[in-house]
């Protein structure tokens, strides 16, 4: 590290975990052995953190110096900034400085400027409009698309890194009073499921729908059905989600309050990410679970099989790894289906993944669906020139039957290229050859890369440039 942290401002951050802990800026001048005019200027981005104050920073907040320095305002920047390439701001003259400057001074605004944003195209799709209504009656009463659902819930585990210690505890409680060493996972959960509450797990092919068992209602019968066929980590990972609704279920409504979605569907949709949050964690133990994703480097297929778990759920616990002091690498997950409708997106990374747009063709998210099966490696470089290691692998989802709907996805995960010689995937490749470097963008709309053949819509971020 460099003397001084001069390259990026703090200022922001620096205010956000001072308000959080509800403290005055002349406390915190007083526990950094500075003025307050001086705390004062630096979150007003006036003055350079050096390393002293850094790690004085990070033992008040009892976070890492990493997550001081992590630009978080880059995914909303990002966000902010493909609100303004849509042709209503067209004629604006708002320049990518303006962006980060609002992002850096005032992030609550930007955000609320995205929300904003998010409900007009909301009222687009339902074809209604704003007049004389609320947002909180927008949100309640109006239609709206299954991708603005998954927004809030997203914005929701991104600005809590997707780690959540309340859930990983109620799992590790679990845990200890299950014998998955004797038993395995199935016979162990199966078997306290009965024990505990009096539900059996069976399998039944008359079961009605494709995927039954991701339904979050509770058995009326004490019966918990799924349908033949599917797959042992699907159902393994199921029957665990089922725990957590049943065992975290003051957990999972605690946080779900806290975040204040305002809508019955959203409100779902986040017991359905934090079920399944509950579900990783008692399936793959957060320090065992980390202590061989270093030693294996990564290597998503060994700890599949190791877990018993599937590529995808693996590619998720991944994100989870931001437990303060025991942290994993950051990573960015993104899955897409066929058509590139993207379904699930979060960053560690900084990468940014657009938020109302497909992302750039030129991802090997994408270019993954012409190798079916198979991982494919790519060194990435946004036109900021920040550089990222991904991999993305296809997956199939259905019934192991003859003539089952089948449903096909592409699971990309990515990190800085800093920690490519901590993942196995990138053993080999030159990391210094600029050859072995795609030119990526976070999307045509917001691309400068005006000559890239892959193009499909105009750029409109000149002017943010």
């Amino acid at each position: 590290m460099a003397g001084k942290a001069d390259q990026i401002q703090f200022g922001g951050k620096v205010r956000r975990l001072r308000r959080a802990r509800k403290m005055s800026q002349k406390e915190l001048a007083v526990l950094l052995g500075v003025s307050p005019s001086y705390v004062n200027l630096i979150e007003h981005n006036r003055r350079n953190l050096t390393v002293q104050i850094l790690l004085k920073l990070a033992g008040i907040f009892n976070i890492d110096v990493a997550d001081i320095q992590e630009n978080n305002d880059a995914r909303l920047a990002g966000d902010l900034m493909e609100v303004y390439s849509d042709d209503t701001f067209l004629d604006s003259d708002i320049t990518n400085q303006d962006v980060k400057d609002i992002v850096a001074s005032n992030p609550t605004v930007a955000r609320t400027i995205v929300q904003l944003y998010d409900q007009i195209l909301k009222m687009r799709q339902s074809g209604g409009n704003l007049d004389g209504a609320s947002v909180s009656q927008i949100n309640a009463d109006e239609p709206i698309s299954h991708r603005s659902l998954l927004e809030p819930v997203s914005d929701f585990i991104q600005e809590r890194a997707n780690y959540f210690a309340s859930l990983e505890l109620a799992a590790d409680r679990v845990r200890m009073e299950m014998d998955f060493d004797q038993y395995g996972p199935d016979r162990a959960m199966e078997s306290w499921l009965y024990n505990v509450f009096g539900v059996e797990v069976v399998e039944d092919y008359s079961v009605a729908g494709d995927e039954p068992h991701l339904s979050l209602s509770l058995p009326d019968d004490d019966i918990l059905r799924f349908r033949t066929g599917i797959t042992p980590s699907t159902r393994r990972f199921s029957v665990a989600r089922h725990l957590g609704l049943r065992v975290a279920s003051i957990e999972i409504d605690a946080l779900v309050s806290r975040g204040q979605f305002g809508h019955p569907k959203i409100d779902a949709l986040a017991r359905s990410a934090l079920s399944s949050y509950f579900a990783a964690a008692l399936l793959m133990p957060y320090e065992a679970f980390l202590d061989d994703a270093q030693l294996h480097r990564y290597d998503i297929d060994f700890l599949a099989h190791k877990y018993g778990t599937s590529f995808e759920q693996v590619c998720h616990r991944f994100t989870n790894l931001q437990k303060p002091g025991a942290q994993g690498v950051p990573f960015h997950l993104i899955r897409t289906d066929i058509a590139g409708n993207i379904s699930k997106r979060f960053s560690l990374s900084g990468i940014h993944i657009p938020r109302h747009t497909g992302a750039c063709p030129k991802w090997n998210v994408y270019t993954a669906f012409l190798n079916a099966g198979r991982i494919s490696a790519q060194l990435s470089q946004m036109p900021d020139q920040t550089t990222f290691c991904c991999i993305a692998r296809s997956v199939t989802k259905g019934e192991a039957r003859y003539g089952a709907p089948q449903r096909h996805f592409s699971i990309g995960l990515g990190c800085d290229i800093i920690h490519a010689r901590k993942i196995v995937y990138f053993d080999g490749l030159d990391l210094n050859d600029s050859g072995n470097i795609a030119r990526i963008g976070p999307g045509c709309r917001l691309c400068p890369r005006i000559n890239c053949f892959e193009r499909v819509e105009p750029s409109s971020v000149d002017g943010l440039r």
